[in-house]
């Protein structure tokens, strides 16, 4: 496999508030993680990273997962541990009063992929067949998209685009969606927090991922195209290229 990460703070915000990474474990199996954080008094960096942090440190000793089930698991248990973290020090530190974070987080072994998020930071695949996104956001938009209040259309301009319906940290309890999918070489995963989303359509980032550039050239040019378009967000993305050896007959990480 091969990851790129990448960060940028936009043409408009004082500061960063996006937080994430791509992590290996034992056995060379990767963790990817955007979280975009948010509240506060201007805590919402806080809450990413510590979401991030706590999502690291975990990955790093773990021994491997062997199973979607197995994956699942693990992410459910650490995205727990997180929310209670983060809402812990909510309550402890007045000026991290309301602060949370959306988050995307993706366990990549070389057989299938499993991927769990709150709030309205996406996944999408790439592969040979379709380019789709393969989370559903967690907001007030795409419920009223979803009610057939508004059209997909009318929910890329509407006033409260970014308002969201789950997010980690904000409360007590929180429920992730978590799913496993199969891949295969040559296949391309991309999250990335709405800072991107917002400025660049589905079509422009498939055309994006159909390229055969580098996957860090990839990233350079969506992020530079929503900056163009304004960049009034912070935007932040992972691109992971599932990708074998041909030599050696496995993946190069």
């Amino acid at each position: 496999m091969e990851g790129h990460f990448l960060t940028d703070r936009g043409q408009v915000r004082s500061h960063n508030e996006d937080s994430g990474g791509i992590f290996s474990n034992n056995h060379d199996q990767y963790l990817a993680i955007i979280a975009d954080g948010m509240g506060g008094h201007q805590a919402g960096d806080v809450a990413s990273e510590m979401a991030t942090t706590i999502l690291e440190e975990k990955w790093r000793i773990n021994n491997g997962v062997t199973s979607p089930e197995e994956a699942e698991e693990w992410l459910e248990k650490a995205l727990i541990e997180a929310n209670s973290s983060i809402f812990q020090r909510s309550k402890e530190k007045a000026e991290c009063q309301g602060m949370g974070t959306t988050i995307v987080v993706a366990v990549c072994t070389e057989d299938f992929i499993t991927v769990a998020h709150i709030g309205d930071s996406r996944c999408y695949l790439f592969n040979e067949y379709s380019f789709k996104q393969i989370t559903e956001d967690h907001s007030l938009v795409n419920a009223l998209v979803q009610s057939g209040q508004i059209s997909k259309d009318d929910a890329l301009v509407h006033p409260r685009k970014n308002v969201v319906l789950r997010a980690l940290g904000t409360s007590e309890l929180v429920e992730a969606d978590i799913q496993t999918i199969n891949w295969e070489d040559g296949d391309k995963l991309l999250l990335c927090s709405d800072g991107l989303t917002d400025k660049v359509l589905d079509g422009e980032l498939e055309e994006s991922m159909k390229s055969t550039n580098q996957i860090d050239q990839v990233g350079k040019h969506l992020v530079d195209l929503a900056n163009e378009r304004g960049g009034e967000d912070n935007v932040s993305l992972i691109i992971i290229q599932h990708e074998t050896s041909v030599e050696e007959g496995e993946a190069s990480c």
